[in-house]
């Protein structure tokens, strides 16, 4: 009998830190894990000690990986009612201050062995090469999909020089990715071209998100007040999440918004600044700590406020549509999966923010559909996903992959191509900058225990037999 289809996907962050690459990753993992005829790894970073102090929320820390593993577990668990019955794995990571992200140590690769690597899905494919030094990831894997969700550029483009940044990242991120991956899926059009990329969201809503939808729907048929506050907005307070835009258009329109109080939740490196500014320019707002969404403070408020063009598909987004709510957005190539929602309103111009603004506080949300409801939905999401990897289609004999071999033999028999020769670059490259486990985490980890394929080289970052 044939072999289960084996998919590994990488990801660049891990639960308790609650952003989108540890969420959307874990889910995706538990529905594809739902088929029976598939076998799904979801492969994490270990964070050292120090870092997860620095980089988790509360003060939570794990002593080995086997104890983070169960904290994941018990969270997805919790959420979907799923028996998730995907395996995690890690590989040995570090926090980057300057980037405000996490870096992959060593060869990655290895945390799949040769016998399992089918499929890989490399959540941020850009992220995960940038520093890749080890065996290739197309030599290894028979089919390599990269799920991009972060706009990079413009991130990039916000700090000191970063015009000249973004022009030399942009480069670099079409480089690696066309070395390592055989297809993109672009979460959004928000994100740059890519080669062999398509446009498709593939994120689904934590069903929780669904079920209080499903009671504001229940409550609006019963002819109950469902809604009984006004405008909030909810994300990390960092000022490239849209808290600048928010605040001046509101202190732009204080007059014809007159009476209009909004609520700003979130926790962040600028979270001072923005409370200071929203009290220098006297507007009616509000700076709360940060929550959980789905916490029952944000179940009566009616109209979510978001202007925020950064993200590639703000997550806090589908959530409020998930939710029942009203939500009012930047006419934006992020926000082009939200506009098939009736609860959606879009605005161009600080004119259309007010004119949006006025209409949604004074009516009541549409009930969301059933159909509505399946959308944004964690199924729909993953067949979206099949359908755009080209994995739903089941192949009558599946396609031989080569034998994973280093990257030296491999690269030196195909040096003839274009992209063979472009990889052996980058993998020269990597070798003076790509950053190493420490022997803490290699302990940890138990990679000195096992065979030699998996040994870290103290020059190089990884063994490459």
């Amino acid at each position: 009998m044939d072999k289960k289809e084996h998919i590994a996907i990488f990801t660049t962050a891990s639960l308790p830190w609650m952003t989108g690459t540890a969420v959307n990753p874990l889910f995706r993992a538990a529905y594809l894990a739902k088929d029976v005829h598939r076998k799904v790894t979801l492969v994490i970073p270990w964070l050292s000690k120090d870092d997860q102090e620095y980089v988790y929320p509360d003060k939570i820390t794990f002593k080995s990986p086997k104890e983070q593993e169960k904290y994941v577990r018990e969270w997805i668990e919790q959420r979907t009612v799923l028996l998730c019955s995907f395996s995690i794995c890690f590989y040995p990571g570090k926090f980057s201050k300057s980037k405000r992200s996490i870096l992959a140590l060593g060869d990655i690769t290895e945390s799949i062995s040769d016998e399992e690597s089918d499929i890989a899905v490399l959540e941020e494919p850009e992220h995960l090469t940038w520093y890749h030094h080890g065996k290739r990831w197309k030599t290894k894997f028979r089919l390599v999909i990269g799920i991009v969700h972060t706009n990079y550029l413009e991130y990039v483009k916000r700090e000191k020089n970063g015009r000249a940044y973004a022009f030399l990242l942009k480069y670099m991120n079409t480089w690696v990715v066309d070395i390592y991956c055989h297809k993109v899926i672009r979460l959004s059009g928000a994100t740059q071209e890519l080669p062999r990329s398509i446009i498709c969201n593939v994120h689904g809503v934590n069903p929780k998100f669904l079920e209080i939808g499903m009671k504001k729907k229940e409550e609006q048929k019963n002819g109950s007040q469902a809604f009984t506050k006004g405008a909030y907005y909810i994300g990390k307070m960092v000022w490239s999440k849209g808290y600048k835009e928010l605040l001046d258009l509101l202190h732009a329109h204080q007059e014809e918004l007159d009476g209009l109080e909004v609520d700003l939740f979130g926790t962040g490196e600028d979270s001072d600044q923005i409370q200071e500014a929203a009290q220098e320019l006297k507007l009616t707002v509000r700076v709360n700590p940060g929550r959980d969404h789905a916490d029952p403070i944000f179940h009566d408020y009616k109209v979510f406020l978001n202007p925020s063009t950064t993200d590639v598909v703000c997550t806090t987004t589908a959530e409020a549509l998930a939710m029942g709510k009203i939500v009012i957005c930047a006419d934006h190539v992020s926000n082009e999966f939200f506009k098939q929602f009736t609860n959606c309103r879009t605005f161009k111009d600080g004119k259309s923010f007010v004119n949006v603004t006025r209409q949604a506080l004074a009516e009541q949300p549409a009930p969301l559909t059933d159909s509505q409801i399946h959308e944004l939905s964690w199924d729909a999401a993953t067949s979206r996903f099949l359908k755009a990897a080209e994995l739903d289609k089941i192949p009558e004999k599946k396609p031989s992959k080569s034998n994973s071999k280093t990257f030296m033999s491999s690269s030196l028999s195909l040096h003839g191509k274009l992209e063979d020769a472009s990889a052996f670059v980058h993998f020269i490259g990597t070798a003076l900058v790509s950053p190493v486990p420490n022997e803490q985490q290699i302990e940890e980890l138990g990679l000195n225990k096992t065979s030699k394929k998996h040994e870290v080289s103290p020059r190089k970052g990884a063994s490459l037999s």
